[in-house]
């Protein structure tokens, strides 16, 4: 892979402040976002008063534990515009969840923050590797997911040539890949698995393509993963992070020249980490739940906002802004069986193990004789999908749940092909067990 570091100059004087420099911009800002949303939506005015603070009270960044956190379910109670901090006229952008576990949560975005969500892709997509110049395919989802739309104009701020390709139509993006020779893929990593298979199908070396960097976010993915692809495809593979309620794509990024967590950018962002079920501030390094309020944001601002995601807080290194570690998983998504906490990424971590066994996999649970009972199914890889190989392949990855994760879980190695494939995120456990 080629050496993707920046050069001098390339990157903004911010990325590399001190952190005094920082904290006192953080300072500065968070005062603002407090009072406009005290002073615009009537929602935080009331949770403000309730728990008796107001935004003056805020003298230093630690003050911010003493205001209410903000959960997706208060998007949902004030649907669609109700948490808006501005005039619908203002509104020029509207995203939305895809609602399936009930109500869309809706996102609205001003002029300066549909610029602000731009240039911080940009700097993302740069932290990455890319350059003005570059073309970029682009394969996440287009429309009221932030996918799209925040990769998309966040690579033409950069200066890039943008290939607005979505997902879906797999075969396809194989061929404007190898059409349009793009340097960069922007793409859910579960869907990059697909368009590899696809190379794979057509006979084409993917490592001969011209993709040099992908840059993936939308759903967890691991370190072993991350090798599978940088080593298929010889490229780098990249992590960004973000939420369509804090912004969208371009919260949070890895820089390519270390690829040791993810920067968040400090500057926009002011990132907690609480126990998850005190909501107990923690210090950095220790593992907890993420928590963002929002310091520039005009359109709809976020204090406090409870992510679910489920990581730690780190220094700095390839820029001064703190890192986040690659997201362990939800921590309500997560999966309790028989008392152990188990979440998709792990089993992932166990599969990538076994040498005869591809990425493609599925967690169903169900509930068999009082008892909760997990089923991992699987894909054998093409050439190791015999009967004798798929049960070895059984009896070891059984043997590394159990080990490693500590539960008991049947193995189901299909045959090559067989799991649901996704063009988007990954549909990574189907839940069956009664709901009452």
């Amino acid at each position: 892979m080629e050496d993707l570091a920046p050069r001098p100059g390339d990157l903004e004087p911010v990325e590399t402040a001190s952190r005094d420099e920082l904290c006192a911009l953080q300072l500065e800002r968070l005062k603002w976002s407090l009072s406009h949303a005290y002073e615009n939506v009537p929602f935080f005015r009331e949770r403000f008063d309730a728990k008796g603070v107001h935004p003056s009270d805020l003298k230093t960044l630690s003050d911010l534990s003493r205001f209410p956190f903000t959960a997706k379910s208060d998007l949902r109670d004030h649907y669609p515009f109700g948490l808006f901090a501005v005039p619908r006229d203002k509104i020029v952008r509207i995203h939305a969840s895809s609602g399936t576990t009930g109500k869309p949560t809706v996102v609205g975005y001003t002029a300066n923050d549909i610029e602000m969500w731009a240039n911080l892709v940009a700097r993302s997509i740069r932290a990455s590797g890319g350059r003005a110049g570059d073309i970029i395919h682009v394969a996440y989802g287009y429309g009221l997911f932030t996918g799209g739309l925040g990769a998309h104009y966040g690579a033409e701020k950069l200066g890039c040539t943008v290939i607005p390709v979505s997902g879906g139509m797999t075969e396809r993006q194989v061929t404007l890949i190898q059409d349009f020779k793009p340097r960069i893929i922007m793409v859910t990593p579960s869907y990059l698995l697909s368009i590899l298979d696809e190379f794979r199908r057509q006979g084409i070396d993917p490592r001969e393509s011209t993709l040099a960097v992908g840059v993936f976010g939308a759903e967890p993915w691991t370190n072993s993963m991350r090798l599978e692809i940088e080593q298929a495809f010889d490229m780098h593979a990249v992590d960004i992070y973000g939420l369509s309620e804090i912004l969208g794509p371009g919260v949070a990024n890895e820089c390519v020249e270390t690829k040791d967590g993810l920067h968040i950018w400090e500057d926009h962002f002011y990132p907690e980490i609480i126990d998850p079920e005190t909501g107990e501030v923690l210090p950095d390094g220790e593992i907890g739940e993420l928590v963002f309020t929002t310091l520039t944001k005009e359109g709809l601002p976020m204090i406090r906002y409870r992510t679910r995601d489920l990581t730690r807080l780190l220094p700095g290194t390839a820029r001064s802004m703190r890192r986040m570690e690659k997201v362990t998983g939800r921590s309500d998504d997560m999966i309790i069986l028989r008392g152990v906490n188990v979440f998709p990424t792990q089993i992932e971590e166990q599969i990538l193990k076994c040498e005869g066994l591809s990425p493609h996999f599925q967690i169903e649970l169900k509930k068999t004789d009082r008892l909760d009972v997990m089923t991992v199914h699987v894909e054998a890889l093409p050439g190791a999908a015999s009967e004798d190989q798929r049960a070895g392949s059984t009896k070891e990855l059984a043997h590394h749940i159990k080990s490693v994760v500590g539960v008991s879980a049947a193995i189901n190695v299909t045959e090559p092909g067989a799991v649901e494939r996704s063009v988007g995120k990954a549909k990574r456990v189907v839940d069956k067990r009664p709901k009452n």
